[in-house]
């Protein structure tokens, strides 16, 4: 992973601890993802539901990529996503760069700058 992105990555994270408290990793900004996302709020989700949050987080941030593309919402207003190309074999590093990468773009897409961030 580049420097720069690791860096703008630490500075999101840094930013986003002061609300929602320390520890947060990978798995924590994408539940957080899916709910913006999902556009409800934040409820008590069960189980399946954050399975799901989590697959509707990875589609999002993937979807500039060209790796899947946004289908529409269900009647209970659910996100949907169709693959468009299978993402290539990506050992563990490569697939936590890729989705460092994407978190930090979508952030940044959001109106939520990792630049200047005072850690």
């Amino acid at each position: 992973m580049d420097f720069a992105l690791e860096l703008r990555y630490q500075h999101l994270i840094k930013s986003l601890e002061k609300d929602f408290g320390p520890d947060i990793d990978l798995q924590i900004l994408l539940f957080l993802i899916g709910v913006e996302e999902l556009g409800k709020g934040y409820k008590n989700f069960k189980k399946h539901e954050k399975t799901d949050l989590m697959h509707v987080a990875i589609c999002t941030v993937l979807e500039p990529y060209g790796y899947y593309e946004f289908e529409g919402k269900d009647p209970d207003e659910w996100p949907h996503f169709k693959l468009i190309k299978e993402l290539p074999p990506l050992d563990e590093k490569e697939q936590q760069a890729l989705m460092k990468e994407a978190i930090v773009e979508y952030f940044e897409h959001h109106g939520y700058s990792t630049k200047d961030i005072q850690p």
